[in-house]
């Protein structure tokens, strides 16, 4: 890349050796990290960023598969700075790699429920959603006893009445979904019992045409999280996967266990998220103009599309402490989830239910 392209960029870039060992740094990425590129060059990206993530785990990914990662809503302590969350994209670059660090900005409500002013926007909009389903179900009912009097030609109309009214109460019930502020009601769950009831709810409605198929590792420990709410996760990334590949896809669902996946807390603590769930599809892969903001509220890559599912996915995610990441190629499109194994109880309390 050359210097006044590279100088130009206006997103915190680095330019990295193929064993993560810094070699420069733009001039948006010095001001963002508070280093200069002379203090960087040379050393290890994974042993100097504070980033909540094993970037050498994500280096030897990216370096091995040749394809670019993308990892959502991972915390960051720049040096003498505070933390803030970013989205982190690493793509190979000739013999080495680019790292990018896109700043979350304030728009992306899942990362907004600690300030007053944020609780109030949620507030406001999940209550002109609630406002605005309920003429749209009494439209919904009109247009539908009209239609019962209509002759066939006419009677699209209000058909097309009732489909775009059910489209934004749909997009209204999704926008409700971020003004939920409440905790998520985590127990242990086998994760595989999750995805084998997702699976035949795909399999019956959305992805029918689709070859759904498992990959599992049976000895994964029981994690941590919300049942009903991972259930929605799953079912928006399987809906995403059977859009992508299309009637006669396919679609696999794979689990592993990676002790090296972690990330840094606010308190500055790492959590070890060692569970991993992978969707992967056969599609063309996610559109380039997108691709780095899949994740953000109101971008979508399908026509009529809300925007809104990744999102949501995201918010539920990062409010279990995990990590959703993106890998995207044409034939390849992986979304991973990584998840925290459920604590253990006790032992004073083991021995008492015994």
């Amino acid at each position: 890349m050359s210097d006044l392209l590279w100088s130009a960029l206006p997103v915190p870039a680095l330019e990295l050796s193929s064993d993560g060992a810094i070699q420069r740094v733009n001039g948006a990425g010095e001001v963002f990290l508070n280093l200069s590129e002379r203090s960087l060059r040379g050393k290890s990206c994974a042993d100097t960023l504070s980033l909540g993530l094993d970037l050498a785990d994500a280096v030897a990914r990216v370096t091995q598969v040749q394809g670019p990662l993308y990892v959502d809503a991972v915390k960051f302590t720049p040096h003498h700075g505070a933390p803030r969350d970013v989205t982190v994209q690493i793509s190979p670059m000739g013999e080495g790699l680019l790292m990018l660090l896109h700043p979350r900005q304030a728009e992306h409500l899942g990362q907004l429920q600690g300030s007053k002013a944020a609780r109030q926007a949620i507030g406001m909009a999940e209550m002109l959603a609630h406002e605005i389903k309920n003429p749209l179900a009494g439209i919904t009912g009109s247009a539908q006893l009209l239609s019962m009097g209509l002759s066939p030609e006419d009677r699209e109309l209000t058909d097309l009445i009732v489909t775009e009214s059910r489209r934004i109460v749909a997009l209204l019930d999704q926008v409700e979904q971020f003004g939920d502020l409440r905790p998520p009601a985590c127990q242990p769950v086998n994760i595989h019992d999750i995805l084998e009831r997702a699976r035949a709810t795909a399999r019956v409605g959305f992805a029918g045409g689709c070859d759904i198929s498992e990959s599992y590792d049976p000895s994964l420990p029981l994690t941590f999280v919300d049942e009903d709410q991972l259930m929605q996760v799953v079912l928006n990334l399987l809906n995403n996967a059977s859009e992508a590949a299309g009637n006669k896809g396919k679609i696999t669902i794979r689990t592993f266990y990676d002790p090296g996946v972690r990330l840094r807390k606010a308190d500055g603590e790492r959590a070890n998220l060692p569970l991993q769930v992978e969707i992967i599809d056969n599609g063309p892969g996610l559109p380039a103009d997108i691709a780095e903001q899949v994740f953000d509220p109101f971008v979508s890559g399908r026509e009529n599309g809300t925007g809104l599912g990744l999102a949501l996915v995201s918010k539920i995610v990062t409010d279990h402490g995990g990590l959703i990441a993106v890998n995207s190629r044409p034939g390849h499109t992986v979304f991973r989830l990584s998840l925290p194994v459920a604590p253990r109880a006790p032992s004073n309390q083991l021995s008492s239910d015994a």
